[in-house]
């Protein structure tokens, strides 16, 4: 494979929508999600009020890449073996001694290799996107008071009210029903939770559709939130720039099922119509698949194989799939590397909205956590008379095992030349090759990773 990467050498350009194209104000719009499902939780399924009461501090918590044993209420941070770096069981963090006798120096009980590693599952849940993220917070909490209310609860059953939640605030009739809480909120104030898309994205998308590239937006969402933010971020003309809308994609599935088990379907009043034996033409529609899609950018091109790049922030739904299954290219958009070079995440928010907002703000969820540590890389204990050694995080190795390159934000590459050559990663490089523009700190100061 070669060693560069150039969106000039790219006949198609596909991106996500949420935490991608459309960057949101994190510090408030993490409260939001918190609260969709805590008072879900207090209200309908009777849960303790404590729960509704959120301080700064307890945002420390939230850490991506984390995943949740969902019957013993443990939250694991792995390393790149499979083996326990960290863990907690609900908010309260495993010291160095218990860590040991829970998980000792093996594999972690659900690890598979790479490829067999689901992030969604009966058994356990993976947090690898800000959506998830207030999650994580919420269902630790529910651990402890759980863990409180039945004096060292063993085996936990909240698992199914947390999804009665997301159906309760994220179904797909909840944005045009205003039900729920987020959907209402977002729509009252859309300026509060999203920024605007800098001048310099805009012009760059110009350019690549100028340039002769096809544009693709893939995105969960469904169809009248995903008009919402566009709008919001791009303007009402948005619709020009994209040759092909995607809405309710349902990733990671749009790329990992067959095309009989999820076609595409035409939309009307953003209801759902049939379903589609194949993709014909440009246009909007709703779930679908990336064979039949791959099949029309073939005619659209008149290439037999176009070259794909798809920009995502979930290593779950976006990278992973698209490069495994479809084999197209991908950059990762990793807030982590944002403002990272000085040990801070950037500001989160424009200067004039300071103090615009009232109430006790989330720490911005890209920063450090201090319970977690990096997202990167952790250290695990030497024997006795040896010292402590750094190892690579499974998401961290995740990240250059499917991503061609992973950047801050789209704004980060929006004024560079469409044939500038990125260094993408490769197994020939070394790991910290393909982050642009820098390689997150952590990273580039330590000689002295190793691979266990």
């Amino acid at each position: 494979m070669a060693q560069h990467f150039s969106l000039a050498a790219c006949d198609v350009v596909g991106f996500d929508l949420d935490h991608t194209l459309c960057r949101y104000n994190l510090p408030e719009s993490a409260p939001l999600i918190y609260n969709s499902f805590a008072q879900f939780l207090v209200k309908e399924k009777g849960y303790d009020k404590e729960l509704l009461t959120v301080t700064p501090e307890h945002w420390d918590f939230c850490c991506k890449g984390l995943a949740l044993d969902l019957e013993e209420g443990n939250f694991i941070k792995l390393a790149d073996d499979g083996t326990v770096l960290r863990a907690s069981h609900g908010t309260k963090m495993m010291a160095p001694e218990q860590l040991a006798e829970e998980f000792g120096r093996k594999e972690w009980k659900y690890f598979m290799s790479d490829i067999g590693m689901a992030c969604r599952s009966g058994k356990y849940y993976f947090y690898d996107n800000y959506f998830d993220l207030p999650g994580a917070l919420l269902c630790a909490r529910v651990v402890d008071s759980l863990t409180k209310q039945n004096n060292g609860q063993k085996a936990f059953d909240f698992w199914k009210d947390i999804v009665a939640g997301i159906q309760h605030n994220y179904r797909m009739s909840a944005f045009k029903e205003n039900c729920g809480i987020y959907f209402p909120e977002i729509k009252r104030d859309p300026g509060r939770y999203l920024h605007s898309c800098p001048e310099s994205v805009k012009k760059w998308l110009w350019q690549l559709k100028n340039a002769g590239k096809i544009l693709l937006l893939i995105t969960s969402s469904h169809s009248d939130y995903c008009r919402l933010l566009c709008q919001h971020i791009l303007g009402n003309d948005f619709a020009d720039l994209f040759d092909i809308v995607i809405t309710n994609a349902l990733k990671p599935g749009f790329f990992s099922h067959l095309p009989s088990q999820r076609p595409f379907r035409t939309l009307e009043n953003d209801e759902e119509q049939e379903a589609l034996p194949s993709l014909d033409k440009p246009g909007w529609y709703s779930q679908g698949n990336a064979v039949h899609l791959y099949e029309l950018l073939k005619k659209m091109t008149g290439k037999p194989e176009p070259k794909v790049v798809y920009f995502g922030d979930s290593m779950h739904s976006d990278i992973f799939p698209a490069r495994h299954y479809s084999n197209w290219e991908t950059v990762l958009i990793l807030e982590e590397l944002r403002g990272d070079r000085n040990g801070k995440p950037e500001e989160s928010e424009p200067l004039e909205k300071k103090g615009k907002y009232e109430g006790q703000k989330a720490k911005p969820l890209n920063s450090l956590s201090k319970k977690w540590g990096s997202f990167f890389i952790d250290s695990i204990s030497g024997l006795k008379n040896t010292e402590d050694s750094l190892v690579y995080t499974w998401s961290c190795r995740r990240i250059s095992t499917y991503s061609t390159i992973a950047i801050p934000s789209i704004e980060a590459i929006a004024e560079l030349p469409l044939d500038y050559k990125f260094t993408r990663f490769s197994s020939n490089n070394s790991k910290t090759a393909g982050y642009y523009p820098n390689p997150p700190v952590v990273l580039s100061n330590d000689e002295t990773l190793t691979n266990k």
